[in-house]
């Protein structure tokens, strides 16, 4: 890089901090990628999401995954055409804003930034767990899940506090590593071969859209690709968003969409239809993943895996705390939430304040998570992340309505297919699987009983409500911010 280039650098990143806005050029195409898909963990799904839903909705989860990777790349379509003409650290928020009006967008905000909250914290009770099983079948190291846990949340405020590009590497680094060890194991089991003749059955609708706890198998699903608006998150951040922007989208997403229906076939075919459903349903469960490992490859993949899974949760940790701050940051700029949360560092024009306050509310909510005994893995980690997931998908499903509305009143030279037909189907898919979701939710929860189900279903809906009503103190995602280009024949 030449010394002209560095003082331009060092000029725009001085006039974003003056401006409060977030450092921009910083994010290539490949950066973004890596953020949205270590937000999605394809790791963890692999060896904890896959197990799950095999345990708790059969073997349709392959064809839920293909199916949730079909709806997202309709919504991706009008999603990223109209990125080209709204750019805020708070996606939802600035699009449905433009689509649907102020108060919808603040609602829809709010809603967002809640849901990325309690994924977070959920999250890190999950990485409670797993570090928990690794450090101590490792290196004989018996620390309880609590120290863990407070431990990585400390990294993780750290890593939120310092510049997006830092952030960028780490995943990078991590995520290749992730998919390169489950890659290792679906040759093997491929290689080698099953007990039995590959079936299609985990494909077949009547196991993916009909079984019993169906819905469970979307609201994982869903949460397998959850971090999927990262794409325009960073649009602010971003080297040539017109075009990084929509190229990371469509590359996160069809990569998620094969990589995920891939492996939870092979999985599903490594045991044997029968054996996978009742290892499933076995008290060791979680370690499905691992036992395969061990009898197709070795000791040496599971230790690998035992290493990865604890980085994959840091990963996915690292993701959903950026997208949660950058929420609380836009609603700070926008004088939503109190106007410190839309400051930025003045060095590294980080969402520092957002990161720090997110950092806390994680400490204290994990520290009454502990005082009251709940489970780190089926409570503190399912509840939160399961009613953030319902959030996301909502968030989802109402963008892509404010596509279709934004469209509707100038195509600004895009194709009717792409930036109408196609985010009107996204988003009737996207509400079937909210039903879906929300009917089988007791599958998760543990519960049977209305009330404990319906405030977990309700939480971050409720936050729609809330910021709607909070938007008249605000000034909204404002214009400044939306970029209207001559109409371009783009299809």
């Amino acid at each position: 890089m030449t010394t002209g280039s560095v003082n331009d650098d060092a000029a725009q990143q001085s006039a974003d901090i003056a401006d409060g806005r977030l450092a921009g050029g910083r994010l290539g195409t490949l950066q973004i990628v890596f953020f949205v898909i270590a937000a999605a963990s394809p790791l963890t799904v692999v060896l904890s999401t896959g197990p799950f839903s095999l345990r708790f909705g059969g073997i349709g989860a392959p064809g839920a995954m293909l199916a949730t990777g079909l709806v997202l790349t309709l919504f991706a379509c009008g999603f990223t055409a109209m990125s080209k003409y709204v750019r805020d650290a708070g996606a939802f928020y600035a699009y449905v804003g433009e689509g649907l009006g102020p108060r919808p967008g603040a609602g829809t905000a709010l809603m967002t930034m809640a849901a990325y909250g309690l994924c977070v914290i959920g999250f890190i009770g999950y990485l409670g767990v797993f570090a928990d099983q690794s450090a101590a079948d490792i290196l004989n190291l018996d620390l309880p899940w609590q120290v863990w846990s407070l431990l990585f949340a400390g990294i993780v405020g750290i890593v939120g506090y310092c510049q997006v590009d830092v952030g960028a590497k780490v995943l990078g680094v991590l995520l290749t590593l992730e998919v390169g060890v489950i890659v290792v194991l679906l040759v093997a089991v491929l290689f080698q071969g099953g007990p039995e003749t590959p079936s299609v059955a985990p494909l077949s609708p009547d196991n993916v859209l009909f079984a019993d706890g169906s819905g469970t198998l979307f609201l994982l699903a869903f949460g397998a690709f959850i971090g999927f608006e990262g794409t325009a998150i960073y649009a602010e951040e971003a080297k040539s968003p017109e075009r990084s922007v929509p190229r990371a989208t469509y590359l996160a997403v069809g990569f998620l969409a094969l990589f995920y229906t891939l492996s939870f076939w092979v999985v599903v075919y490594g045991y044997g239809i029968d054996d996978a459903l009742a290892a499933a349903q076995g008290d060791d469960f979680l370690n499905m993943v691992f036992a395969q490992a061990d009898q197709y490859v070795g000791g040496g993949l599971v230790t690998a895996l035992r290493i990865l899974i604890v980085t994959s949760f840091l990963a996915t940790v690292i993701a959903f705390h950026n997208a949660c701050t950058r929420y609380m940051f836009s609603l700070g700029r926008d004088r939503m939430l109190p106007r410190g949360l839309g400051r930025t560092h003045p060095r590294m024009a980080s969402p520092h304040i957002a990161s720090l306050t997110l950092t806390v509310i994680t400490y204290v909510t994990v520290v009454c998570a502990i005082i009251a005994g709940l489970d780190p893995y089926l409570e503190l980690g399912t509840w939160l992340y399961a009613s953030g997931v319902i959030g996301v998908v909502a968030a989802q499903a109402i963008c892509a309505l404010a596509v279709v509305a934004f469209f509707l009143r100038d195509r600004r030279g895009h194709g009717a297919l792409r930036v109408l037909v196609a985010p009107a189907l996204g988003f009737l898919g996207l509400a079937a699987a909210l039903y879906l979701m929300i009917s089988n939710f007791s599958y998760l929860s543990g519960y049977t009983d209305t009330f404990p189900n319906a405030l977990m279903i309700g939480a971050t809906p409720l936050c729609f409500v809330v910021g709607a009503l909070m938007r008249r103190r605000s000034r909204g995602p404002s214009a400044t911010r939306t970029t209207e280009q001559p109409p371009t024949p783009v299809r």
